[in-house]
């Protein structure tokens, strides 16, 4: 290299490095410390879309990665997203849909011609492809299908007749499978030649004739080791097998509990059929932790982003079925009002009875469907994690009832209604952790998804079990007699 030409290199990375810097400074104005969106940016950019000024807009919105602009989708209104997109029109790469949120998305896809969105999936994996044709209606889904090439077109109909959220949805097309009689070396020129590859993977499966995985080669291992030697003395047999059917949430605990990177997907065969990675599992980790979150209060998908029509519903849904339960628990407590009626504090201490003994089931149950969720408790374990809840509700309740019924006793002076509302206050506790327990793992068994109803028929148990106690054990003691 001449010295000519080395300074030119230099000016060129000096160039380089001041543009990054221009363009770090350009994020900064944009992006706070904990890497969101500024408030003030946001506000910039509608004022911008209000007046009609869209080459402001794409100048702000330019510097942003493609994960930055959908957030920025999510927070403008719903009727400034349209506008957005038409402002910012190439910079809607495929990079950014995938980010977008799915009923953002789905708003956006609306409006545009089948064409456009068949471009668009063609140009992303298959399963993010899947997860954004998947939420189309039938008709605008074949209308999409019917533009594309057949070969992405025939992909991506087999992914979609697999059942949803699972490893079939997930898995990518996009792997390096090569036969067991290859070298190393044969293996190394054939990365280098084939321009049809994936572009990006960490390990290559090696199939038989069958295309059944025999084992793995990290790529690691491939570029350390000599080009005579054989796949077969260097893979790794031993490998975690994902069946297609196999849902979601179970793959994301095979990656959890084996370290996985990337994992084979077969079909009912036993032939390759994709490859789930690791970056695909962490965001289905996080989605299911949070589904059963909001599913524990019957919040539904819980997404703000989604049409208010469908979060009334699936939240009326819920509170209808406790406004039953509500009243069931009502009519425990009619069943003595005659003893109310002659003891008016009964009246004001049941409700710690009943609050408390919720409290505690929920407790209880938040644990036990976390628990399930990650397979901590199964058919081997579930009675001595019975008997270690149970433990837990009478030691919590005994203590409990000892502050509530000695401070009852000592603030009214009546040492009989400190003992009964102590009494009641173990009893509910026990039936709350009880409940905890059972009403999430029958539901399991029963192939129900605890997170789903659990939370009703606990409230349900604590409210009516500590009504009844509480009242019950004041009419047998004659306190209300």
């Amino acid at each position: 290299m001449t010295p000519e030409d080395l300074d030119h290199d230099l000016l060129e990375d000096a160039a380089e490095t001041s543009g990054a810097a221009t363009e770090a400074v350009q994020e900064s104005e944009s992006l706070d410390e904990d890497n969101r969106l500024k408030s003030d940016f946001v506000r910039r950019v509608q004022d911008a879309l209000e007046a009609g000024e869209t080459d402001a807009v794409y100048d702000m919105v330019e510097p942003l990665h493609p994960a930055d602009i959908a957030d920025l989708f999510e927070l403008i209104e719903p009727d400034e997203r349209l506008p957005l997109a038409r402002a910012i029109n190439d910079q809607m790469s495929v990079d950014v849909i995938a980010e977008l949120n799915d009923h953002v998305r789905e708003l956006l896809l609306e409006e545009l011609p089948a064409g456009i969105i068949a471009d668009i999936a063609e140009q992303l994996d298959t399963d993010d492809a899947v997860a954004m044709l998947e939420d189309l209606d039938e008709e605008d889904q074949q209308a999409v299908l019917a533009e594309m090439e057949p070969e992405d077109r025939a992909a991506i109909e087999t992914a979609l007749a697999y059942p949803e959220e699972s490893a079939g949805r997930l898995m990518s097309r996009d792997f390096v499978a090569v036969p067991e009689h290859m070298t190393v070396g044969g293996l190394i020129d054939f990365l280098r030649d084939d321009r049809q590859l994936a572009t990006e993977f960490w390990e290559v499966f090696i199939v038989d004739a069958r295309h059944h995985p025999l084992g793995t080669c990290l790529l690691s291992w491939i570029l350390r080791s000599p080009r005579t030697a054989a796949l077969t003395d260097v893979m790794k047999r031993d490998q975690t097998l994902i069946p297609v059917t196999m849902d979601q949430e179970e793959v994301a605990l095979r990656f959890q509990k084996y370290a996985l990177i990337s994992a084979a997907v077969v079909d009912d065969d036993g032939r390759l059929v994709g490859q789930i990675t690791v970056d695909d599992v962490v965001h289905i980790i996080q989605e299911e932790a949070s589904e059963d979150i909001l599913r524990l209060s019957g919040a539904g998908d819980g997404d703000i982003n989604e049409p208010i029509r469908l979060t009334v519903r699936t939240r009326l849904t819920w509170l209808l079925v406790n406004l039953f339960t509500a009243m069931l628990a009502a009519s425990v407590v009619g069943l003595f009002q005659g003893a109310i009626a002659k003891f008016a504090l009964l009246a004001v201490l049941m409700p710690i009875v009943s609050g408390m003994g919720g409290n505690a089931g929920t407790q209880t149950l938040a644990v036990v469907v976390r628990a399930l969720a990650t397979n901590q408790i199964t058919s081997s374990n579930t009675w001595r994690m019975i008997g270690r809840e149970l433990r837990i509700a009478l030691a919590n309740g005994m203590t409990l009832g000892l502050l509530i019924g000695s401070g009852t006793a000592l603030l009214f002076g009546n040492p009989l209604l400190g003992l009964v509302i102590g009494s009641a206050m173990v009893i509910n506790n026990v039936i709350a952790g009880l409940a905890g327990i059972l009403v999430p793992v029958t539901l399991d068994r029963a192939n129900v998804d605890p997170a789903v109803s659990s939370a009703v028929f606990v409230t349900m148990a604590t409210d009516v079990m500590g009504f009844f106690s509480f009242l019950g054990l004041a009419v047998l003691s004659g306190l209300a007699g």
